[in-house]
């Protein structure tokens, strides 16, 4: 069981731009340094080739330099997966339907075959649940570096949500994805199994300088009408992505991504304490945009509770959910301390003492305000129900001291 530790108890969550961090890095970086210049620091980076060698799906998935179409079609054919159109805009993403993995396959065997003909559709496979669609399936290892994810170690400790935030990605040469940031401005990290994309990342704020005049996200960096609002910042990070390496994204940092040849990559969106302020305050945003958007219904029953209703549809997650996410982080943690028992994520890797400390610290941090705020907006009530967040102040403090 491999031991995740920080060295020093960090006090400060740094969140200092210098994007001069685009020189790739190995596996021999230690997770103490891995934390302390990238994470906390909140920059990108990419790791060299070398860290996914070892996972099954780097054989059983490629076969010749090139996606195993038969092997893929074997092991996972009938399997219904969502698909984007890269050729039909829906509103600011790209129009998805689900199809078989072998009628994909096919699809995407024939595309190849007739050189990326532009008179067929550019289909793109993505947020594929393939780990939980195929429980036992151990494709692959999550690497050390990103084993702190409080995000997939809440949902996967609650099997009745039926969700996790690990995803599997195929698209020939050719698909991509518009412009974005993700999902709860969290952390992602990327592996390429095989193939090559092109990244573009924006640091956040710069995505201001990426809006329409009606305030709207450009759709894609690369089309002619971006020119009006973009045109080379030097803010922005290019990074050609090999096969076999990770791209780690940092919280709030904008993106679009190309595959430049046939690729297949995993990805996971994750949380832990570096950026859980971060995901706190888009939280709150997204709830202040709510409430003003249906401020003419203010005088309506239940009016307070519908608000948390649309943030949890439109945003993913609510203020309630917000809770008993950092509820079950700050209570395993304490548990694990308070009675001397390895504290570990769903990889069965064991958090060092100080990393726990950290993880209370920042959930503490967070959940003070969602109390303030809760208050603030008459919602306290609704949030925390007969459960007092207070109690478990009370018990970090207790265990900070």
């Amino acid at each position: 069981m491999e031991l995740l530790e920080i060295n020093e108890f960090v006090k400060n969550n740094n969140n200092d731009l210098n994007i001069s961090c685009n020189t790739r890095i190995n596996d021999a970086i230690t997770y103490n340094d891995f934390f302390t210049q990238y994470l906390i620091k909140n920059e990108p980076c990419v790791f060299k080739s070398g860290i996914t060698n070892q996972w099954p799906c780097v054989n059983n998935w490629v076969f010749n330099n090139a996606p195993n179409f038969k092997h893929l079609k074997k092991l996972y054919g009938s399997c219904q997966v969502p698909v984007a159109n890269c050729k039909i805009k829906y509103y600011n993403a790209q129009l998805k339907d689900e199809m078989t993995i072998e009628k994909f396959m096919d699809y995407w065997q024939e595309y190849r075959n007739k050189n990326y003909t532009t008179d067929m559709p550019v289909l793109y496979l993505k947020d594929w649940h393939c780990l939980r669609d195929n429980p036992g399936d151990l494709f692959y290892k999550v690497p050390k570096y990103f084993a702190s994810d409080w995000l997939n170690e809440y949902y996967l400790a609650h099997p009745q949500f039926s969700d996790d935030y690990m995803f599997v990605y195929m698209g020939p040469k050719g698909s991509w994805t518009p412009l974005h940031v993700d999902v709860f401005t969290s952390f992602s990290w990327s592996a390429n199994i095989v193939g090559k994309k092109r990244w573009l990342l924006f640091p956040p704020g710069e995505e201001n300088n990426l809006r329409d005049t009606h305030g709207h996200l450009l759709y894609d960096i690369d089309s002619p009408e971006q020119d009006n609002f973009w045109s080379g910042s030097n803010k922005a990070l290019e990074i050609i992505q090999g096969p076999g390496e990770i791209v780690f994204v940092p919280s709030g940092w904008h993106h679009q991504v190309w595959n430049l040849e046939d690729t297949i990559s995993i990805n996971h969106n994750w949380i832990n304490g570096c950026n859980i302020l971060n995901v706190w305050k888009e939280l709150k945003k997204a709830l202040l945009a709510v409430m003003k958007e249906i401020a003419d219904c203010y005088n309506m029953d239940n009016w307070k509770s519908q608000c948390q209703t649309i943030l949890k549809a439109s945003h993913g997650m609510d203020y309630l959910q917000f809770y008993d996410f950092l509820s079950f982080i700050i209570k395993k943690r304490i548990n694990s301390i308070n009675n001397n028992k390895p504290c570990t994520n769903s990889d069965t890797r064991e958090f060092g003492v100080n990393h726990i400390l950290f993880d209370l610290k920042r959930a503490k941090f967070v959940l003070s305000y969602l109390i303030v705020d809760s208050k603030d907006n008459d919602i306290y009530d609704i949030v925390f129900r007969d459960n007092r967040p207070e109690n478990l102040i009370e018990c970090i403090d207790a265990i900070l001291i």
